[in-house]
């Protein structure tokens, strides 16, 4: 059993920390939101009213949080993370933000002789309900190796992506792929609406040809072909089009720091910003095939 310090218990980090504790380890979780972690509390876990309560003694400090000034703000300054946890503590940071803040807050972590990794997840609310996230994880080899085994009682695949705000730049890439494929798809079935093809014809030969991806086959934007798909449920959120939209302008953010050229990102970035702009931000972001269509 290990004692495990976990900040930020929101849609994401909450069921994570609730596995957690399903495997036996003891967790103490703070939140900005009493009610979050009073739902920590009620499933077995310590209740704590700060950040630093909730890492104190903790062998593993987690977070989960929103952006990058955040996990600035947690972990640096007189009183962060780096400065108040337990000597010899391995810090995990879940949060998707920019490589170069995980790259600052790790060389921050390392100067202060405590291990560190950047370990964004993939997979949404469902992944990380049902402990079969995919994480993607940056950091040293001998990091990687000591957070692997709580990891993968939250997650189901594991990949060390390399150093230091690897995990991070993964992340990005991943999810500029997502998100330009989603608006190919949407796009792809659109078009056969207006030709007069029916849904499950085109996923029944698209998803055995070479339009087969993820979009299509466990994700399909229209309601029929994938039973499990948001699409069946009014695009009720597992993953929102704002948490899309962070992401795509976190990898243009990235591109244009690293001079790559990325005019499928960029333009699906601008696409799910005036879908999010529309009012659907808190929509799934499957749903853009409603914004392709012009509904």
């Amino acid at each position: 059993m290990a004692r495990i310090g976990f900040i930020g218990l929101g849609n994401m980090g909450l069921p994570m920390a609730q596995n957690l504790i399903k495997a036996g380890h003891a967790v103490a979780g703070f939140d900005v939101s009493r009610a979050s972690v009073d739902k920590l509390a009620a499933a077995g876990g310590n209740a704590a009213d700060s950040v630093n309560a909730a890492a104190a003694d903790a062998e593993f400090v987690i977070t989960m949080l929103p952006a990058g000034q955040h996990v600035r703000e947690v972990y640096l300054g007189a009183d962060g993370l780096i400065a108040k946890a337990a000597p010899g503590a391995l810090l995990i940071d879940s949060s998707t933000i920019d490589v170069e803040t995980a790259r600052s807050v790790a060389s921050a972590a390392e100067k202060k002789g405590l291990p560190m990794v950047d370990a964004p997840v993939s997979g949404g609310v469902g992944g990380a309900q049902g402990a079969t996230l995919t994480f993607m994880v940056g950091g040293s080899t001998a990091a990687f190796e000591r957070a692997k085994p709580i990891l993968e009682k939250m997650g189901k695949t594991i990949v060390h992506a390399g150093g230091p705000g690897n995990g991070q730049a993964a992340k990005i890439c991943n999810n500029m792929i997502l998100g330009i494929s989603m608006i190919a798809v949407s796009e792809a079935f659109v078009l056969a609406e207006k030709l007069g093809l029916e849904h499950q014809k085109l996923f029944d030969i698209s998803s055995k040809s070479s339009g087969q991806c993820w979009s299509m086959t466990s994700y399909c934007p229209v309601p029929g072909p994938v039973p499990a798909s948001p699409a069946n449920r009014d695009y009720q959120a597992g993953f929102t089009a704002a948490m899309m939209l962070k992401d795509l302008r976190l990898a243009q953010d990235a591109a244009k720091a690293a001079g790559a050229k990325t005019p499928l990102g960029a333009d699906a970035a601008r696409i799910y910003a005036k879908y999010a702009e529309s009012g659907e931000a808190a929509r799934d972001f499957s749903g853009i095939i409603r914004f392709v269509r012009g509904a």
